[in-house]
Parts: C-alpha cells; structure tokens; sequence
C-alpha cells in the first residue's frame, strides 16, 4: 500500500512539472523573437491550408501569417488560464515539496492514478486527456521515458523534451473530430502496449523504445483533416511536393524532423546519429500508409510462415516496430466497445466534413464520404474485414499468442458483429449511430473486463 502511494505520488509530482514546464515552453515560444522565433514561424507555416481559391470558392484563402498569428495568441491565453486557476497564484501553499499545482489536486490524483495502470488496454484515453486538461500526449510520453528510462540514457534535456512534445501536441489540430493529439495519445497508449508483450520486450533496444513511442506520438502530426485523394485533386502544394505519394505520412516526418531540430531535442548526439534516427523515424512513420497495407502484410505473412524472423537483428526489429505501429493506429476496433464506438463516430464525422466540402464545391464526393449513402456501421464492417481483421490475425500470430493479443481479437469480433447487427438494423436512410437506438450491453458483456490485468 504505501509502495502504490508512493507511485501515485510520484506520477501526481511528475504531471505538476510537466504541464509547468510545458507552460514555460509556450512562453518561451512567446517571447522569442530571435532566430528560433522565424523558424516558429516557419514551420507553423507548414500548416497544410485548403486553398478554396483553387476549388472557385468564394471565400478568400487564409493568411499563412495571419494564422500563425492566431495560433501564438491562442498558445498565450491558454498559458494564462493555466496561471489563472492554479493553486501557485491563488496562495495555496503546494502539498508536495518542490511541486507547481497548475491543475486541483482531485485532478491530479486521478490522472496519477490512471498512469499507475496505462499498460491496460482498456486504458481510457479521453478521460486522461480530461483530466490533464488537453495534455494527454505530452504527459504520457513524458511519463513513459521516465518509465523506460530513456532521458537518462540518451542524455536529454527536459527544458528540449518539453518544447519538442509541445510543439507536437500544438501541431495537431484539435478541430479534427479523429486525427487530433487524442488519438496520437491512443495510439501511444497502444504501442506501449505492444512493446510490452514478451516476445518483442526483451529484444528491444533503448532506441527501438525511443523510435516506437516518437513515431506513435507524430505519426498524424498537421493532419489537415482531408485524405491523400483530397489533397491531389485540389492540387494542394503538398501532393505536387510529394509527387502523389505517402503525402500524408511525408508531411507527418518532415514536420516531425522540423519539430527535433527546432527544439535541438537530438543536438548533443553526433550529426550522423540524429541523421540516422530521423531517417529511421522517417521510415515507421511512412509504414501508415494504409496504401501500403497488402505490402507490409504480404511480407509479415511470408515472415511468419518460414518461421525466419530473428529479432536479434536490428533490421528485423525496425519490421516488427513498423507492424505494431500499424497496428496501433487502427486498434479502435480491438477496444472495448464504448471507446471503439467514439472513435468510430470520430473518424466518420471527419470523413462526411470532407464529403460536405466536395459537395460544397461540386466536386466527387470520396469513398466512405457521403454521409446520405455510407452509415457508420456500414464503414466499420468494412474497414474490420478489410484492414483491421487481416492485420491482427497475423499479429496474433505473431504473439503465440499472448494474454492482450486474445483479448483484442475477442473485442474485435464482438464490435464487428456488433456492427453488423447495427447495420442490418437501421434503414438505407439512416446515416448516424445512436447509442439510444443499441441493444444495452450486458453486465461485463462485450470483453469489458477481460483486459482490467493485462500487464
């Protein structure tokens, strides 16, 4: 008992100096009108704006510098309402020595807690993001190099860290119903999960730890919202740059390779060292491309069939990092239903915003799009049988398979089935899922419960 308390204590300290200095790196960002502070500017830049000019729109296009602007006021009022309602400025004296309280203690505790237990996949992100009050990913990594020991190893300056998961988490636009910091943090969640199962933990390497959880927290960093067909057509400055291919994932890199260098996270390590941890970051952030799917299954499957994976080589390790990060981008549906659900509504809310915009602009309306044809329901059964459904069969081969990887098939195949009831259920006219309109779940039913311990 005092061993747990002493853990949430610890986590309950360790959150307070996160956001603290998470704030200080927001003001540094401020005030800086030097060098860095044009390179700031530059790379909010690279925030991949939809030039409506080009679809004969009648609104004028945003200014690049107008918006940037807006984004360094918005980072200023949110340092001020941290410092408004903090106990620092109130006058309360901190319980804890040599901690800043920037959010209540009710808070805290219950955000320290959840971290005691973020290796259980029925983790709840959204309520973790609540309660770090929109700081999810920041706290979580933070929390995870701590848990890895990866500051001490590769010699990193908190004050860096800091600034770099900021910006990170800042990149993400939180208008996205789907591609926000929220589900950068679910996904890091989940690969912490993967790296984890007794297969791969004990063949990983400081750095495979490092690469994993870098490219899980800005895998979708800048998502604009829109898909790959969206941005070709449009002839966005971003499909001409990545001449049509992986544009997404590309932009997702460099902006990440802009972020470490502007906050000289890696400058203390060799040129070629960071070089080749960026180009290696570069490679599992790519690995996303669910146009690359049949790819990485193909080779996946043919690896498991000759039985000739040796994780003793880095290279096979890099594959193996590549497949669980694929994994745990589309993990949803192996979550328990209520949170398989959410993200369920997210990702379809974004794709009919896309569908409305193409409609606005008499343009074809994309595939999975048109919120008066695609249901969501109809979405997931596809999206499981086709992409979800295939990929875990072989990571649950890959597993031999352990206690996580049979409690999200079970999840899987529920929620599918689940989906397909639903399906079935509403009529063509129907396009939304209403929780009101499900059968109740049962007590414990759906494999809630069944992934309370998995370590």
């Amino acid at each position: 008992m005092a061993a747990c308390r002493s853990s949430v204590m610890t986590a309950h300290v360790y959150i307070s100096t996160s956001i603290f200095l998470l704030c200080l790196s927001a003001a540094d960002g401020r005030l800086n009108t030097g060098h860095a502070g044009v390179l700031l500017v530059e790379r909010r830049g690279s925030y991949p704006l939809i030039d409506l000019r080009i679809l004969k729109s009648k609104f004028k296009s945003l200014n690049v510098e107008v918006e940037a602007g807006r984004r360094k006021v918005k980072r200023q009022l949110s340092f001020q309402r941290y410092c408004h309602a903090s106990r620092l400025l109130r006058g309360s004296v901190p319980h804890t020595p040599g901690s800043l309280h920037l959010l209540d203690d009710d808070y805290l505790g219950q955000a320290a807690h959840m971290l005691s237990k973020v290796g259980t996949w029925n983790f709840d992100i959204f309520l973790f993001d609540r309660l770090t009050n929109g700081h999810s990913l920041v706290t979580l990594m933070c929390h995870l190099f701590n848990v890895y020991g990866l500051v001490h190893h590769f010699q990193l300056d908190m004050v860096k860290l800091h600034r770099f998961l900021g910006m990170v988490q800042e990149d993400y636009h939180s208008q996205n119903p789907y591609h926000n910091a929220v589900h950068a943090a679910d996904v890091t969640q989940a690969m912490y999960c993967y790296l984890k199962e007794p297969k791969l933990a004990e063949q990983l390497s400081p750095l495979d730890v490092f690469l994993g959880l870098m490219a899980a927290a800005a895998h979708d960093v800048d998502h604009p919202g829109v898909n790959q067909p969206f941005l070709i057509k449009t002839r966005h400055h971003l499909a001409s740059l990545y001449q049509n291919t992986s544009v997404l994932e590309s932009h997702h890199w460099r902006s990440t390779v802009g972020m470490l260098r502007e906050s000289r996270l890696l400058s203390h390590l060799p040129a070629d060292v960071s070089q080749d941890m960026e180009q290696r970051l570069g490679s599992l952030i790519l690995a996303t491309d669910i146009s690359r799917q049949n790819e990485f299954l193909s080779t996946f499957r043919e690896h498991l069939d000759n039985q000739d994976l040796d994780l003793q080589l880095a290279s096979h390790r890099h594959f193996i990092l590549q497949i669980a990060l694929k994994c745990a981008d589309v993990c949803n549906p192996c979550r328990v239903w209520e949170m398989s659900r959410q993200w369920s509504e997210r990702v379809c809310e974004e794709f009919y915003r896309q569908g409305d915009l193409e409609r606005k602009f008499d343009m074809e309306i994309s595939p999975l799009c048109n919120q008066q044809a695609d249901s969501v329901p109809a979405i997931q059964t596809g999206f499981i049988s086709y992409i979800v459904e295939p990929l875990f069969e072989e990571w649950h081969r890959f597993t031999e398979p352990s206690p996580l990887s049979r409690t999200m098939m079970g999840h899987l195949h529920k929620n599918k089935a689940r989906w397909s009831r639903l399906r079935h259920a509403h009529t063509p006219s129907d396009t939304q899922t209403h929780s009101q309109a499900e059968e109740p779940e049962p007590e414990g039913g759906g494999g809630e419960g069944e992934g309370e311990d998995i370590p």
